[in-house]
């Protein structure tokens, strides 16, 4: 007995060790596939707006498309909450997270956040004229800094902007927002990184390419128009 009772256990931590092995090495895969897809989406951006045949990007534009690419693949903790460090950046949301993260949908706190660590000056708070936790905060925020692009109106979006979904003016609220990394002429839409986003999972940060609709497992949003941030002025850009 006491012979089998120990190749039971010998036969346990071997498959233990083995689950182990699997997990990291999923893990690992799981890591370069988001690397190369941080890669592509940078490179997207660098070809599209970068070359010679179009404007050339910004450094803070480009550290907008480094910033939000850099995240991809986050989720929240625990999986199946809102619980996020996006909003705990900002203080907002419901401190009732097992951790330091904070409760709250997150897709507009994770474009802020984007933007606020390129460099980009803007309010956080409930203004009229602040960015905040509500996706239609972007647009508000557009309209009062003369930087909103409705679609229709002929602007070609940029990468470092935030595209809106789902936007009702009557009642005040949007459905989603993303930020910008390309876009090409004639697409529908324009290849984003979405914070919050549902289509590979719960609440995770991850890629839209011809995103003409919010990023969600039902029917999402249309897309409804862009928001730049604001231009930096040349002397200021130096100082930085």
């Amino acid at each position: 007995m006491p012979r089998r009772s120990s190749t039971r256990r010998s036969a346990h931590i071997a498959t233990a060790a083995r689950r182990r092995r699997v997990r990291k090495a999923a893990i690992r895969r799981r890591r370069l596939a988001l690397g190369l897809a941080a890669i592509v989406l940078i490179v997207a951006a660098m070809v599209a707006f970068g070359g010679d045949a179009g404007p050339k990007l910004s450094p803070q534009r480009a550290r907008i498309v480094a910033l939000a690419t850099s995240q991809l693949g986050y989720r929240t903790d625990p999986a199946d909450t809102y619980c996020n460090r996006f909003s705990a950046y900002w203080h907002a949301g419901i401190a009732d997270c097992p951790n330091s993260d904070r409760d709250e949908q997150w897709c507009a706190d994770f474009a802020a956040w984007a933007w606020r660590k390129a460099g980009v000056q803007f309010v956080y708070g409930l203004g009229p004229d602040e960015i905040n936790a509500a996706a239609v905060s972007f647009y508000s925020w557009g309209v009062a800094h003369h930087t909103w692009h409705p679609i229709g109106s002929g602007y070609v979006p940029q990468a470092g902007d935030v595209a809106v979904y789902g936007l009702d003016v009557q009642t005040s609220k949007a459905q989603h927002v993303a930020v910008v990394v390309s876009y090409s002429p004639g697409a529908r839409g324009p290849n984003v990184v979405n914070g919050d986003g549902e289509r590979t999972g719960f609440s995770v940060v991850e890629t839209g390419n011809d995103q003409y609709k919010s990023d969600l497992r039902g029917e999402g949003g249309q897309l409804v128009g862009y928001v730049s941030p604001p231009v930096v002025p040349a002397s200021h850009a130096r100082q930085h």
